[in-house]
């Protein structure tokens, strides 16, 4: 494969951020390329003198065609079931607005010193400053930096206070007093030895730590199977008292410092838009936000290639060359996303109309017969894509999944059937818990022939304890 072909591909099972900065990098690279900045669904821009055609195109043979290539028009929709559908959209509405413009001076500039963000503190930097505000004893800030650096990314910490005051040449209760004080720091259970330390503190803040709930803490193995009726013997409650001792535990944070700095989770931005069409079909586009939009400016090219050196030139035919073909990769990247989107979308109609129950097995080899592609074509474009549907955002490859043989020769989706087996499981009574064996028969019963280990791996992935701790569970709700 030819090192174009090769690109072409890495920028097929690109994602959208990734292919935006794949293109932000051409751009950077390539004089011949610009940044297409105008508006859809209006007026053509007139180019500018310096980049209108020469007169006589004879001149320049191999750069006879328009004196801009746009990657990806306005127009760029595939309906589904309604040819005529175009929605248009204007990507520079939102942010030109609030943008100041070039040589306006101060008066221009609508952005106040308000808005720019105080950077926020690190876990870190923000107990040290409490230690700063908490102790004045130079030993004691000591220690407490000591602290802070030996923290782990939870909030708590692995070291004894006998092996920090061996450390630093100092007394184990001295250590130990100022762990104590900073256990009440914000976020309050960092520096704890443990989760039964950690909760304690959190539940001594709000004053809530009393006898029954120090039992509790103590027998944190007891909560973790589930078994209420003894944890009921040894606190001295009621099924009531427990199951709101349970709700108390919960509202706490057994790891602290886990979110304070942990990066936030990056927004889903949908490469295909969906919705209902007024003839009862679906209606797909390519969202614009995500569409990398490009021109090759040609004439450019054209004006300086006469004057220029044969090394100028070669440059040049190079340059030319790789915009154009990032131009047709492009195009091709957004046609072939569209065309696979829109298969995906007729084959789990069901899905679309009624919820997860109607979603039916798919394996790549359907979509890549049914549009003409190779199967590894397809794993790449639906690889990181994602589409807005009305029942919400999907990832392409949601939609595969295996098929379960049924009673009667028909096939089942594996999702579909997980869904059964939550459902199932979400309706039993205290007098009915079901086992694996029971929701094997009851599957059966609906036309689906599964066994019963693959039930039992279902459930796990579910995360839906055994009937044994279910049946725990509802004996005393929490």
């Amino acid at each position: 494969m030819t090192p174009q072909l090769r690109q072409a591909i890495k920028l097929l099972q690109f994602s959208n951020i990734e292919a935006a900065a794949f293109v932000e990098e051409e751009l950077e690279r390539n004089p011949l390329l610009e940044r297409d900045e105008g508006l859809d669904g209006g007026a053509p821009e007139r180019p500018a003198p310096d980049q209108r055609p020469l007169a006589d195109p004879a001149e320049t043979p191999d750069l006879a065609e328009s004196v801009r290539s746009e990657v990806l028009p306005s127009e760029a929709a595939a309906p589904l079931d309604t040819p005529d559908y175009a929605e248009t959209y204007d990507p520079g509405s939102a942010s030109d607005g609030a943008r100041g413009g070039a040589g306006q001076g101060f008066e221009g500039e609508e952005r106040g010193i308000d808005e720019f963000a105080e950077a926020a503190a690190t876990l870190r930097e923000h107990l040290g400053e409490q230690v700063r505000l908490s102790f004045h004893d130079p030993g004691e800030r000591m220690i407490g930096a000591a602290l802070i650096a030996l923290l782990e990314p939870s909030g708590r910490l692995s070291i004894s206070a006998e092996g920090l005051a061996a450390a630093l040449g100092t007394d184990v209760a001295r250590v130990e007093a100022v762990r104590q004080r900073m256990m009440r720091f914000d976020p309050t259970g960092m520096f704890a030895h443990d989760l039964r330390e950690c909760l304690a503190v959190q539940l001594a803040e709000k004053n809530r730590l009393d006898p029954a709930m120090a039992a509790l803490l103590d027998h944190l193995d007891l909560l973790a199977r589930r078994d209420h009726r003894t944890l009921m013997e040894i606190c001295g409650v009621d099924g009531e008292d427990l199951a709101d001792m349970i709700a108390e535990l919960r509202r706490l944070d057994p790891k602290p410092g886990a979110d304070w700095d942990a990066t936030p989770p990056q927004t889903v931005v949908p490469d295909v838009l969906m919705r209902a069409a007024p003839d009862g079909g679906w209606l797909l586009e390519l969202n614009p936000e995500t569409l990398p939009r490009v021109l090759v400016n040609q004439s450019f090219s054209a004006r300086i290639r006469p004057s220029a050196s044969r090394e100028e030139k070669l440059f040049l035919a190079e340059k030319l060359q790789t915009a154009t073909w990032l131009v047709k990769s492009l195009q091709q990247r957004a046609q072939t996303i569209l065309k696979v989107a829109g298969e995906i979308v007729s084959q789990q109609d069901a899905f679309f109309r009624r919820g997860i129950s109607g979603l039916r097995p798919l394996i790549l080899r359907d979509i890549a017969a049914s549009v003409e592609l190779h199967e590894s074509t397809v794993s790449r474009v639906t690889a990181n894509k994602y589409i807005a549907t009305p029942r919400g955002i999907f990832e392409l490859k949601y939609f595969f999944t295996t098929a379960l043989a049924g009673t009667s020769g028909e096939t089942h989706s594996a999702e579909a059937v997980r869904h059964r087996i939550l459902r199932m499981v979400q309706a039993e009574t205290l007098d009915e818990i079901l086992s694996d064996d029971a929701i094997v028969a009851g599957l059966r019963r609906e036309g689906v022939d599964i066994a019963r280990r693959t039930v039992a791996k279902y459930r796990e992935a579910l995360r839906i304890p055994s009937s044994v701790q279910r049946k725990r569970e509802k004996a005393v709700p929490a």
